[in-house]
């Protein structure tokens, strides 16, 4: 972290009128109006817009083969979850997933997009027990702080029908994730109740929160939101449950969406969604307009379910644009600022916006304005992370 006081000077926040951002300790102090006298040290914006740092709010860092010659895609029966998860355990061991120098090489690149705070799932399961904790773990330390880096320990492999993972949950509580993950506990476990039930627990024993990857469609999407939202208001853990995907929301019955959406807003659970094409669009306003956090996230990249990923959480964004929609330039705002500052809950952040006591993370960026940016994703030019410039012309300087 740097602690000598520094001004970024003549940057654009969000393209309004040029500014000075002072930022110490990691910190930012003050904004001013631009135009103060220059002191040893300061950065010079170039007049360029500033937004803060890109949130990525679900990835999968440990799967990736990032770094490794191309591994091509060979998987093409059964084309499901349940088929990619049995893919993934019989070649993951043939490239070395997971290891620290592809979990690195993945935060690298997000750094170099503007990324610096990301929520990470991390496999968990009876192959590979914590190896992918200690290697993201391995990762971050490696970057020096560089990348705030929030893990759930996620059991992609299912819970209860794997005796022994729901006790390796435990143990990555105890060993410092930040949350705990579930999956599917309709069609992968077969008993939504006893993995709800289990997950919660350790939940509130280890004081973690949970965040769930929910796939299913139709009525057992929407018992499964039910069950996750009076599971969350009678652990008393609103605000720290988040659910991933839920593909179903999107293509409920309006009214059954309403009552969901308000279950949410009550129980304080957030949403992530990495915008996947083809699927149905959120009620994304019925959301805004009930307070329900959404994140936007990267998923999976270059890993053994798909090749494709660059970490460029602006193309998300782009793309959760494209799919609700979105052609005004406030809509086109609204979608950077998730990709933002909306972000600041999934990272554990009270504030990520260019504001004085937030983070001292900004992304430079050389275009008219926000909209600008959405729709053409310009390189970032600088990248500054917790006060010290991490990046610059697409070139990580670490």
């Amino acid at each position: 972290m740097v602690h000598k006081k520094i001004t970024l000077r003549n940057v654009r926040p969000w393209g309004a009128e040029a500014a000075d951002i002072t930022f110490s300790d990691g910190i930012i102090t003050e904004v001013t109006r631009a135009g103060g006298v220059s002191e040893p040290g300061d950065l010079d914006g170039a007049g360029l817009l500033a937004v803060p740092g890109f949130v990525n709010a679900h990835a999968h860092i440990d799967k990736s083969w990032w770094g490794k010659p191309w591994v091509s895609y060979t998987y093409s029966e059964n084309p499901t979850v349940e088929g990619w998860i049995a893919n993934e355990r019989a070649e993951r061991g043939n490239y070395d997933i997971p290891n620290t120098a592809s979990a690195t090489a993945v935060l690298r690149e997000f750094l170099r997009h503007g990324t610096t705070a990301t929520r990470t799932h991390i496999d968990v399961d009876l192959g590979i027990g914590l190896k992918g904790l200690e290697s993201v773990q391995a990762a971050v330390a490696e970057l020096d702080g560089a990348i705030h880096v929030e893990t759930v320990a996620f059991p992609q492999d299912g819970v209860l029908r794997r005796p022994g993972v729901m006790r390796l949950l435990e143990e990555a509580a105890q060993a410092g994730v930040h949350s705990i993950g579930g999956l599917d506990p309709g069609t992968i476990d077969g008993d939504v109740e006893g993995q709800l039930e289990g997950l919660f627990q350790i939940a509130v024993d280890h004081g973690v929160g949970v965040d769930l990857h929910l796939h299913d469609f139709g009525s057992l999407g929407a018992y499964e939101y039910r069950q996750v939202i009076r599971r969350t208001i009678d652990a008393g853990l609103q605000g720290k449950v988040s659910i991933s995907h839920g593909f179903a929301l999107g293509a409920l019955q309006p009214s059954v969406q309403e009552e969901i959406v308000e279950g949410l807003a009550e129980a304080g659970i957030s949403w992530t969604t990495v915008a996947m094409s083809g699927t149905a669009p959120l009620p994304w306003q019925l959301m805004r307009d009930h307070g329900v956090p959404l994140g936007l996230g990267t998923d999976g990249i270059r890993d053994l379910w798909s090749p494709f990923g660059d970490g460029d959480l602006l193309r998300v964004a782009f793309a959760f644009a494209r799919l609700h929609g979105f052609r005004h330039d406030d809509k086109l705002v609204m979608a950077v600022e998730h990709a933002t500052k909306h972000g600041a809950p999934f990272v554990g952040r009270g504030e990520h916006g260019l504001a004085a006591g937030a983070p001292a993370d900004i992304v430079l960026l050389d275009a008219e304005n926000v909209p600008d940016v959405l729709v053409r994703c310009p390189q970032r030019r600088v990248v500054i992370s917790g006060g010290r410039v991490v990046a610059r012309d697409g070139e990580v300087l670490l």
